[in-house]
């Protein structure tokens, strides 16, 4: 653990810290580490290499890829149910079923990250996650469907479980908060190209004898050309690297890291990040996978809300990680952004005016959503070396295993009766108040460095 020398009290306003984002200028406190600069200097974005900004890029694209090809899904439900003439709750569960199917993705593909190194299991992920989008649009059946979205969601634990220690490996220490906001963002990015797309093309494909709802999932096939980029222009993880000679110069051989997690020393950590992730994944599914259900179902354009939605939690998520890297830490961050989403409910789901509801979207963004912006850097460092893939790839998709029941538990509220406002209001409530407490069962992590030898 490194102590972090900081001048930074008070987090940024959300235009602020794009501005001084987008224009190159804002200052990052540093902290005394092994690839920090001198004390009492003050880096910048500017920092940042060529090499560090590809493997950044890497990450980003895949996780943003991946919110499009999951969330594109949630605008799809009604066409779905009525195609196979399945109810809410079945229909739910093809978000259930990809959730749970990441903890297979996360750990396969996060044991062999950690063996032989992030770049190769995260371009097979984003192959594998490609191909199922695309054979899921061919179904003919709610069960071959199910079954699709099922092996899809392994390629998208994987591209989380690879694609984020690459990332942060390569970033300056003092630089990692704010990568992690991001980072965190880039799923939300996803999800507004989502938005945008069926809001554009949905009319022209839903036409008789259209492609209709299918159309969606065969442009899941896109992020293979992403793939190819990775394989020409990343390199692999320093840190994976001097892991790796680190081993040879000591004679070492490296074991499964999969079960380095269940250790003794590690089983603590495995098992609070696991339960912690679990609630924020009740969270963000609560808020985001009836949503625009929701929106339909109140004859309300979609497209508005959920950009606002989105906007505010790629705002947020920058703002969170930013804050994460004060004196706040990452618990603190999280912890307001969490209460902060949980006040906003009323406006988020309530019987509202446009443009309430509008700013409720935006808020809930930017609180309940963008609390995302610290998981990438709490998770990588509680983490050591050894186990940096396959520990944050299972506690983060063991988690969406458990929250993984919350869309198709709101569907099935809905089918007993209850109002989808009134399901999606009470799921906001309980696990954001479980964010809040649950973050502090663990340790404060700003300021930690990789280190090979871990």
């Amino acid at each position: 653990m490194t102590k972090r020398e900081t001048s930074y009290l008070a987090p940024f306003g959300l235009v602020g810290i794009l501005t001084q984002m987008t224009q190159g200028k804002m200052e990052i406190p540093v902290q005394t580490s092994s690839n920090a600069r001198a004390p009492g200097r003050r880096s910048s974005f500017r920092d940042v290499t060529r090499t560090q900004w590809d493997a950044f890029f890497a990450a980003f694209l895949g996780w943003a890829l991946d919110g499009f090809d999951f969330s594109i899904l949630s605008f799809l439900l009604i066409d779905i149910e009525h195609s196979f003439t399945v109810d809410k709750a079945l229909a739910g569960a093809l978000g259930t079923v990809t959730l749970m199917f990441r903890l297979v993705g996360g750990l396969s593909a996060g044991t062999a990250a950690d063996r032989f190194g992030r770049k190769a299991p995260l371009i097979l992920s984003i192959l594998w996650l490609s191909l199922f989008s695309l054979l899921g649009g061919f179904s003919t059946s709610y069960a071959m469907l199910f079954g699709f979205r099922a092996l899809f969601g392994i390629g998208m634990g994987g591209v989380w479980a690879a694609g984020m220690p690459l990332a942060l490996e390569h970033w300056p220490d003092h630089l990692r908060g704010v990568a992690s906001g991001f980072l965190a963002g880039g799923f939300y990015w996803g999800y507004m190209l989502a938005a945008v797309v069926f809001q554009v093309l949905y009319p022209l494909v839903n036409e008789p004898n259209g492609p209709g709802w299918r159309m969606f999932l065969w442009l899941g096939a896109a992020p293979a050309l992403l793939a190819l980029w990775i394989a020409a222009r990343v390199k692999e993880s320093p840190v994976w690297l001097a892991r790796r000679e680190h081993l040879k110069g000591s004679n070492q051989r490296d074991g499964l890291s999969i079960l380095r997690i269940f250790r003794r020393d590690l089983l603590a950590t495995t098992l609070q990040t696991s339960l912690l992730i679990g609630v924020f994944m009740m969270s963000y599914y609560s808020i985001t996978f009836w949503y625009p259900t929701f929106l339909r179902e109140a004859s309300l354009p979609a497209i508005q809300y959920l950009v606002a939605l989105n906007l505010g939690a790629i705002m947020g998520s920058a703002l969170w990680g930013r804050v994460s890297e004060t004196r706040v830490g990452r618990r603190g961050a999280a912890t307001v952004a969490a209460l902060s989403g949980v006040l906003t409910i009323p406006i988020f789901v309530g019987p509202h005016s446009p443009v309430v509801l509008s700013l409720g979207a935006l808020l809930m963004g930017a609180c309940g959503m963008g609390v995302y912006g610290i998981v990438p850097s709490y998770l990588t460092e509680r983490f050591p070396t050894a186990a940096r893939s396959v520990g944050p790839g299972f506690a983060y998709h063991a988690g969406a295993a458990l929250g993984s029941l919350t869309p198709a538990f709101i569907g099935a509220l809905q089918d007993r009766g209850v109002r989808l406002a009134g399901a999606m209001a009470g799921c906001i409530l309980v696990s954001g108040v479980l964010v809040a407490g649950m973050m502090w069962l663990g340790p404060e992590t700003r300021g930690r460095s990789f280190t090979p030898s871990a």
